[in-house]
C-alpha cells in the first residue's frame, strides 16, 4: 500500500480510499483484522497519528470497528460494506459525467464511448 500521495488530497483520505477499495474488491472481507496501526504505518511510510486518523474516521463511518485489546477488523455488517460499494461506484460515475461534461460531451456521447470502449478495439466485448 506505500506509494506517492497526492499533495492535494490530505494523506488520511488517500489511505481510506485504498482500503475501501481493498475492502470492496473482497481483499479484505467483512470480519478480517486490518493490520495494526504501527504495521500499517511502516507500509505506507506515513506517522502511526495519520493512521489511527485513517482508522478512526473508518470507524465513524462504520467500514470497521475496533475491539479493545484485539485491533482494528472489517465489519461484519454485509449492509454497510454494499452502502460504501454504491457510493463508490456513484463517486467514480459522478466524476466521469462531470469531466466528460466539461469536455463538452453529451450524455449520448458518453453512452456511445462506453459501448465501444466495452467491445474493445477488436469489436470484441473486453
Amino acid at each position: 500500500m506505500a506509494g506517492e500521495f497526492d499533495t492535494t488530497k490530505p494523506i488520511y483520505m488517500q489511505i481510506m480510499e485504498k482500503i475501501n477499495k481493498k475492502i470492496v474488491r473482497n481483499e479484505w472481507k467483512a470480519g478480517d483484522k486490518l493490520p495494526s496501526v504501527r504495521e500499517m504505518a511502516v507500509q505506507t511510510g506515513v506517522n502511526p497519528n495519520t493512521i489511527q486518523r485513517t482508522y478512526s474516521e473508518l470507524e465513524r463511518m462504520g467500514i470497521v470497528e475496533t475491539r479493545r485489546g484485539q485491533g482494528t477488523f472489517v465489519t461484519e455488517n454485509v449492509e454497510a460494506i454494499e452502502r460504501l460499494r454504491e457510493q463508490l461506484k456513484r463517486d467514480i460515475v459522478a466524476d466521469f459525467i462531470r469531466n466528460m461534461t466539461e469536455l463538452g460531451f453529451t450524455m449520448n456521447d458518453m453512452i456511445a464511448s462506453l459501448k465501444d470502449f466495452s467491445k474493445g478495439e477488436d469489436g470484441k466485448k473486453q
